[in-house]
Formats: C-alpha cells, sequence, structure tokens
C-alpha cells in the first residue's frame, strides 16, 4: 500500500499550499523539493526578497530626500548595502522555517531532491548526493513552477550578467546597471538599484512598459519612473549582451553598444516542465511548456495533476496558491472554482501599481460599452498627510449594468487597495455598490470610493 495518498513535485506556493490543504482534507500527502528552502522561486529568489529590498531602497531614499519635508532632520545618511542584504536573507530564513513548520504540523512529509515523474503513480527524487529513490501515490500533483527566459544573444554568466536571482544579490551598487524587460520585474529591481545610487537604462523592445497594465496607468507610470531617474528606451531590440573584461556591452539594433558594469535581463518567465517526466505518463505541453489541464487541474494522465506557473493562467504566487486550494479541493471531491479573470497584479515600485479584471483597451477591442470614473490622489486627504500624492485611481463599468468591469490603480498602497477591489467584484458589484459603502476618514481606500462614484460624475472632492 502507498505511504502517501498524494504526492506533490515541488514546494512552491502552489505546491506546499496544496498538500496542507490534502492534508486538512484528511489525505497523507508529501511535498518533493530539491532546494533546501521551501517557497520556491517566490520565496527564495523573487516576490519576498524584492519587496524586502524595495523596502529598505525606499526608507533610505525618504531619508536623503524627503523626511526634512516632515521636519525631521537627519544627517549622514548612508547605504550599508550588506546589512540590507542580511535582512533580506532574514526575512526569506524566517518565512522559509515557518513553511516547514506548517509541513510538520500538517504530518506533511518531506522529500528532498529533484522529482520526476516515473510512470503512472510514481515519482522518482533524486536527492543532492545523486543517490535515487522511487516513491508511490494514487494521486500526484506536479508544481514545478517556472523559470526566467534569457533570450538568444544574452550570454548569461551569473556574474555580469544575470537573471533576476543576480540582481538580489549584487554584493556592490553597479554604476550603471542595464535592464533588459519593462515588465514588473526589471522596473521594481531597476528602481532597487536607481534608488542605492546605480545609473540604470532600461530597454523594452515594445512601445510601452508594462504590457498588460491598463495603457492609460502604464503611460503615467512611465512618466513617473523617467522623472525619478530611471533611464528607459522604448522600442529596443536587444541583439547581444555579454560581459567583456570587468563589465558588458550591451548591443541594439540601429543603436551604439551600450557599456555598462552589470546586464540584469528581465525579458520573462517559462514553465520548468522539460525534464520531469512528463513523457513516462503520456503528457505533452503546449508551444509555451505549459501542461494543459481541465477545470478540475487534471492533466490528460489518469491521477495526475497540474497547478501554477507550469498551466495556462498568470504566473503570480497568489495565483498558484488558489490553484493548489482548488485543486486539493477537487482530488476531495468538493467544488473546484479559479476565475482568472479576477487576478489582481501588483507592480511594487513606487508609487506601486495594482489592477484587476478588464483594461480599458481589452473593452473596446470586445466592443463592451462600459461607463469610466477616476480619482486622483492628490483630492485625497490621506495622501495629502502622508506626503505622497502621485497617482490615481480608475474604475471600469458596464455602461447598461453598472457592474465593475476593471479597477486600476497607481498610487500610494495600490497593493493593498486593490483587495477590496477583488472582494467587490468577486461579489459581482456595481460602482454604486462601492460608492455606497463608508469608507473611513481619512484613508486611502477613499480614493476608491470616490473613482466610483465619478463613473456617474458624482465625485465629492475630485
Amino acid at each position: 500500500m502507498p505511504a502517501h495518498d498524494l504526492i506533490v513535485i515541488g514546494g512552491g506556493p502552489g505546491g506546499y499550499v496544496a498538500a496542507i490543504r490534502a492534508a486538512q482534507l484528511g489525505m497523507t500527502a508529501a511535498v518533493v523539493e530539491r532546494e533546501p528552502q521551501l517557497g520556491g522561486t517566490c520565496l527564495r529568489v523573487g516576490c519576498i526578497p524584492s519587496k524586502a529590498l524595495l523596502e529598505s531602497s525606499h526608507k533610505l531614499e525618504l531619508a536623503q530626500h524627503e523626511l526634512g519635508l516632515h521636519g525631521v532632520k537627519v544627517a549622514g545618511v548612508g547605504l550599508d548595502l550588506a546589512t540590507m542584504m542580511k535582512r533580506k536573507t532574514d526575512v526569506v530564513a524566517t518565512l522559509a522555517k515557518g513553511i516547514e513548520s506548517l509541513l510538520v504540523k500538517n504530518k506533511i512529509n518531506r522529500i528532498a531532491g529533484t522529482g520526476r515523474l516515473a510512470g503512472p503513480g510514481r515519482v522518482a527524487v533524486t536527492a543532492a548526493d545523486g543517490t535515487t529513490s522511487t516513491h508511490d501515490a494514487p494521486k500526484v500533483i506536479v508544481a514545478v513552477g517556472s523559470k526566467a527566459v534569457v533570450l538568444p544573444g544574452i550570454e548569461a554568466d551569473g556574474t555580469f550578467v544575470g537573471t533576476s536571482t543576480e540582481a538580489l544579490a549584487f554584493d556592490s551598487v553597479p554604476a550603471h546597471l542595464v535592464v533588459i524587460g519593462g515588465g514588473y520585474i526589471g522596473l521594481e529591481l531597476g528602481s532597487v538599484w536607481r534608488r542605492l545610487g546605480a545609473k540604470v537604462t532600461v530597454l523594452e523592445y515594445a512601445d510601452r512598459i508594462l504590457t498588460g497594465i491598463d495603457a492609460d496607468i502604464a503611460a503615467e507610470a512611465l512618466a513617473l519612473f523617467k522623472k525619478q531617474g530611471l533611464d528607459i528606451h522604448l522600442g529596443v531590440k536587444v541583439t547581444s549582451a555579454r560581459a567583456v573584461g570587468v563589465g558588458c556591452v550591451v548591443e541594439c539594433e540601429g543603436r551604439e553598444p551600450i557599456r555598462c558594469d552589470r546586464v540584469l535581463a528581465a525579458t520573462g518567465r517559462r514553465p520548468a516542465t522539460d525534464d520531469i517526466g512528463l513523457e513516462t505518463v503520456g503528457i505533452t505541453t503546449d508551444r509555451g511548456g505549459r501542461i494543459l489541464v481541465d477545470d478540475q487541474f487534471r492533466t490528460s494522465a489518469a491521477g495526475v495533476w497540474a497547478i501554477g506557473d507550469c498551466i495556462p493562467g498568470p504566473m503570480l504566487a497568489h495565483k498558484a496558491e488558489e490553484d493548489g486550494v482548488a485543486c486539493a479541493d477537487g482530488i476531495a471531491g468538493k467544488w473546484v472554482h479559479v476565475d482568472y479573470d479576477l487576478v489582481p497584479a501588483v507592480v511594487f515600485t513606487h508609487p506601486e501599481i495594482a489592477a484587476i479584471g478588464r483594461t480599458e483597451e481589452q473593452l473596446k477591442g470586445a466592443g463592451i460599452a462600459y461607463k469610466k470614473g477616476v480619482f486622483p490622489f492628490r483630492g485625497n486627504g490621506r495622501a495629502r498627510t502622508i506626503n505622497d500624492t502621485t497617482g490615481k485611481v480608475k474604475v471600469l463599468a458596464d455602461a447598461a449594468t453598472d457592474r465593475v468591469l476593471g479597477i486600476h490603480i497607481i498610487g500610494p498602497a495600490a497593493g493593498d487597495l486593490i483587495g477590496e477591489a477583488a472582494a467587490a467584484m468577486n461579489f459581482g458589484a456595481t460602482a454604486e455598490d462601492i460608492a455606497r459603502v463608508c469608507h473611513a476618514h481619512p484613508t486611502l481606500p477613499e480614493a476608491l470610493k470616490e473613482a466610483a462614484m465619478a463613473v456617474d460624475g458624482r465625485a465629492i472632492h475630485g
């Protein structure tokens, strides 16, 4: 008899959450993870360390340029990069230990090593020392996540030319950092090193930054980032990037080569579905490397499910967690539903950018008649008191039914404000519903209320 009812391959946000939910539902579960720390890319070299550095670098910038406006006298402010990096590492370690304790609490077995499918109901695990073991379970969840994409011509050496993993751990501030890619990873890490003193050049192939974000919001972000000192170039095709001596050379089509100290390739991610034994159970992937699943997260192979970044949908940690819970529920015969149209997205720059639902471009493209309400943070009392008045809230509602179709925010605490928007939209709220909710004063969420009121042209402070 198998030792486990369920084996999860991958201990990231989707994998460990799926195992915990399965244990709550009475299953004996195991998680296979090759890295010493659980939590996946998000915790180890993604969401958490980047946000730790964003917060630390923002505090440095506040101390250098803004505290004086509050009557706080600061002298001799400087950077201790080693301490900043240690704090980041400590935050990661604390959270990773927390996940370990959750597995213990839920009686989930952790199997250390690289897991791959080895036929129906079997998972082969290769430990760090090269030894292998095979584990049987009638149910297997594939939660292997994703990996950074390095485009042809970019010679990543892990030192001078690298991905976000390396950019999270520079041991000194580069004099000049070139970021290839104007998405959220490139802009977040570019912001970190710009605040710490680097010259940062961002090269984006598209004619805009943050593709997928509402174009109006992205355009405002572009202007603000340029004002902050990010040197952003659009419509640039990078043909090569390589280390030369103790620096780098980046070559672009129709432009002079750029010489710099470091290069960050932030050109997207793809599912990490190579060499995980999919062929042993007859599973194939699409052209993007994604495993196709049904609405219960079942793959084409009996007894195998897949979740998170390795299946279609937004490559976001919170989406993977939702997948994990829903998948385990489905395995246990419970109701399953994850609405990928209502997965919030956040860019943790300053100001923050957050969005949920459809953009204006998508509504226009679909021929959907809509109404728009916009409220600027400069009209919000709380934003004034914290001296953070850039940006706005935009609410898009169906012209006929008033049902909210999208909410887009650029401004202070946008990542927190989007939570109310997500709750409202998941319950099918209209703009009138949000407008009728009494919001505490003075708070930033009042800007969302005012934007909802502005849908019908009745914002009070606009």
